[in-house]
């Protein structure tokens, strides 16, 4: 499977931003999909993930603000982010786990909230 990230890019604290993900490709089993994230110096971390049966979780540090979707029809997943801060600050890559819990990746988009 290939994923192909956007939407990234320089917001000042407080606005919005709308990353899309798009996938081609095919994969047996899809567990779920969603989107992590990593800011320099720190690990990779979980920032929302959507399972097959649409049940959502998000990181604590984002619930309320951020919101992941996901278009079947057009192979889409989404992530809208609100509000944002300077903390959210990273490169935000998109990604899908099959029935084996292997994670795929896609190339990330780099979002830049400033204070």
């Amino acid at each position: 499977v290939q994923l192909q990230a956007s939407g990234g890019g320089l917001v000042q604290a407080g606005g919005s931003l709308r990353l899309s993900c798009s996938a081609s490709g095919s994969i047996r089993s899809i567990s779920g999909v969603g989107w992590d994230r990593q800011a320099p110096g720190k690990q990779r971390e979980l920032v929302a993930y959507m399972r097959t049966g649409g049940r959502t979780s998000y990181a604590d540090a984002v619930k309320g603000r951020f919101t992941i979707s996901r278009d079947n029809a057009k192979n889409t997943v989404t992530l809208q982010m609100n509000t944002l801060k300077p903390e959210d600050t990273a490169v935000y890559y998109c990604k899908v786990v099959d029935g084996f819990a292997n994670n795929y990746w896609g190339q990330g988009t780099q979002v830049t909230v400033s204070s």
